[in-house]
């Protein structure tokens, strides 16, 4: 697979559609910036459409239209529902006729910002079938946050809800996607059409079992649909309509047909755009495509999680993230499985939330992030033994390192010994796994990201780019495309270039520090540059120091990641104020919640630090190293001998946060 990259993948792509085939080169590439401009090519030529091979194909050719695509499991317990893939295909190809009729053509890019509803399965592959770009916002990030996305790719359609419950909050995501819609407005770019899916109101709607409606919330349980009608009286939120921009879902798919002739699209041409944190605090618009996406995704799904026809497949990631684009939606549908799509939250209405669904759809392969598990250990053992939870057959984690006593408990306890567990190690950028042990065929250490998978070839390099060989640690490189890596930033190739291909010509650098030991097996030591893994997502320093620098109070800030018991690691940050400011516990909170308002809960800082100086070499840039030492008390500083200012780092140590490690 290495070393016969094109016959190995051209072996598997006979196992998909194509309208037509690759006639000419199936993979050319350049990953050497001096030699040119970076490309990768995978069968470009070939035509197909990924919709019609996840869901035309299981419907018709191998007669899994009655099979279930997912059971849907809501915030509250009691609130289910599930589809066939014969009626999930129903409602996509109602939908892309929504969609068309509202203008919406190939090449076209369209914003989704909603909950874990099947909408959103729908949503997304309607624009797949059409051609057009999905761009998916996690319904946790902010107005601002997704203003800026729609900006800067120009989205001509966005698809939002009313509201939704995680856990016990109630979050107005239409209020948000009007706040945004104003926001694009006011930088001179209207977005055309909203179109809301009434989901908290969905009771009022009735509850027809036609698939041509939108699926309806069957409540089975009376004393859940009092709860439920009680909690949503009480606080139903206030939906506000914009006339001549809104349109509600339901009332677009009454009057939708149910055939839609997919679009035949090359195998290179963009499926969709998912935003990730770059370092310069601008967001990257990592683009994917059709082909090399659609055989990464399947093959990796396939043998990382020893795929049966039989299984029920559970990935509890939200599919905002590239984690639930590949393996909640493209990688199980691909192969025709039963997924569930969860709602809530771990911890909501208990602790036990996790493995009462395991038991309830007898869930065999299930796929969550080292953050819950943390999490969930802090309540002992009791909560999950009390579920049978024998259904399982094999663990993953994904999004981080997973430390080693997670790992064990992870084993012990969740899987009663007896589940491999695959820790894979992938990135958004790489569409789909690339270290990662293969469950029952890899001896399993815990904490280790094991083996590259199929076609995927590894260097560790040390800083001058010489390739290491045997036991050795460094920057984590691959030396070769493979069918699910990016192909550029959106609109900006130049970046793309720079990010990823110009440290070490040759290679793509993934900004992560590896160790291989003396078995070959790959740990993943974390990032490189100034980024921060917060419960397994990525965030830049430069948004949170943009965003802190934004209030009035503040002249200047540094931020660096600090161990948190739960979330791996948490943000600690240092602010400089402005004359005549002073640091209190209520400015604090207003500095919380503008980060949270710019970006999101998710960057929420544990840690505020008054900084009147921040350490800084002589031409005046901030040493962060010397940072992330103050923040864990570390006082083995090393060399100190460029910073400009000695005694601002003892007065940073004698004026830190009292933390947890």
């Amino acid at each position: 697979s290495v070393e016969e990259p094109r016959e190995f993948w051209g072996e598997i792509a006979k196992e998909f559609y194509w309208k037509i085939p690759c006639s000419g080169p199936f993979l050319q590439y350049n990953f050497d910036v001096t030699k040119g401009k970076i490309f990768i090519e995978w069968m470009k030529g070939a035509t197909t459409n990924i919709c019609y091979n996840v869901l035309d194909r299981n419907v018709y050719e191998k007669k899994l239209g009655d099979k279930v695509a997912f059971y849907w499991e809501g915030n509250e317990p009691g609130e289910t529902t599930q589809i066939t893939y014969g009626e999930l295909l129903v409602q996509v190809c109602q939908f892309s006729n929504v969609l068309r009729k509202q203008g919406i053509q190939k090449g076209d890019r369209v914003a989704i910002y909603m909950p874990m509803i099947l909408e959103l399965v729908v949503a997304m592959l309607a624009c797949a079938r059409l051609g057009a770009l999905h761009s998916i916002v996690f319904a946790g990030f902010s107005a601002e946050s997704l203003s800026e996305r729609i900006l800067d790719s120009s989205c001509s359609l966005l698809i939002t809800t009313d509201a939704f419950y995680r856990g016990e909050k109630l979050v107005n995501l239409k209020e948000l996607a009007d706040e945004s819609l104003e926001k694009c407005r006011e930088k001179g770019f209207p977005v055309r059409c909203c179109i809301v899916v009434k989901h908290l109101g969905r009771a009022e709607l009735g509850t027809g079992d036609s698939p041509s409606q939108s699926p309806p919330v069957k409540r089975p349980c009376p004393d859940v649909q009092d709860k439920l009608k009680k909690k949503f009286k009480c606080i139903q939120p206030q939906i506000s309509w914009n006339q001549g921009v809104d349109l509600w879902w339901h009332e677009l798919m009454q009057e939708a047909g149910d055939e839609f002739e997919p679009e035949w699209c090359d195998a290179e041409d963009p499926l969709f755009i998912l935003y990730t944190s770059g370092s310069t605090g601008k967001p990257k618009g990592v683009v994917h495509t059709i082909g090399g996406y659609m055989l990464y995704v399947a093959t990796t799904f396939k043998y990382v999680f020893d795929f049966h026809a039989e299984d029920v497949f559970w990935c509890t990631a939200d599919i905002g993230w590239i984690t639930g684009h590949s393996y909640v939606t493209y990688g199980p549908l691909a192969n025709g499985a039963t997924s569930v799509l969860f709602e809530g939250i771990p911890t909501y209405p208990d602790v036990s939330r996790l493995w009462s669904i395991v038991d309830k759809y007898k869930v065999t392969k299930f796929y969550t992030a080292p953050t819950a598990i943390r999490l969930l250990m802090k309540f002992g053992d009791e909560p999950v033994i009390k579920h049978s939870r024998a259904s399982l057959q094999v663990l993953g984690t994904v999004g981080e390192p997973i430390n080693p006593e997670a790992w064990l408990w992870y084993h012990r306890v969740v899987g009663a010994r007896r589940c491999p567990i695959v820790d894979t190690f992938w990135q958004t950028e790489t569409g789909g796994h690339m270290l990662t042990p293969l469950p029952g065929a890899t001896p399993l250490k815990p904490g280790s990201a094991s083996f590259p998978f199929f076609g995927v070839a590894p260097a560790i390099l040390n800083e001058s780019g010489e390739e290491l060989e045997g036991e050795a640690e460094g920057y984590l490189v691959f030396k070769q495309p493979w069918p699910g890596i990016m192909r550029t930033v959106y609109g900006n190739h130049t970046r793309f270039e720079t990010t990823y291909f110009k440290k070490f010509p040759g290679y793509y650098v993934t900004g992560d520090g590896c160790r291989r030991d003396q078995d070959g097996y790959y740990w993943i030591t974390g990032r490189i540059d100034d980024m921060l893994n917060v419960s397994g997502h990525l965030l830049s320093t430069a948004e949170v120091e943009s965003a802190l620098v934004e209030h009035e109070a503040v002249a200047e800030a540094a931020v660096v990641g600090h161990p948190h018991p739960v979330k791996g690691e948490c943000l600690y940050c240092f602010v400089t104020l402005c004359d005549g400011h002073s640091f209190s516990p209520t400015l604090t909170e207003e500095l919380k919640k503008q980060i949270r308002e710019k970006i999101g809960p998710i960057a929420t800082p544990d840690y505020i630090q008054n900084a009147p100086g921040l350490p800084k070499t002589r031409s005046g840039k901030i040493m962060r190293r010397v940072l992330r030492k103050i923040a864990q008390n570390d006082h083995d500083m090393g060399d100190t001998s460029t910073v400009a200012d000695p005694s601002v780092i003892s007065h940073l140590f004698s004026h830190r946060c009292l933390t947890i490690q």
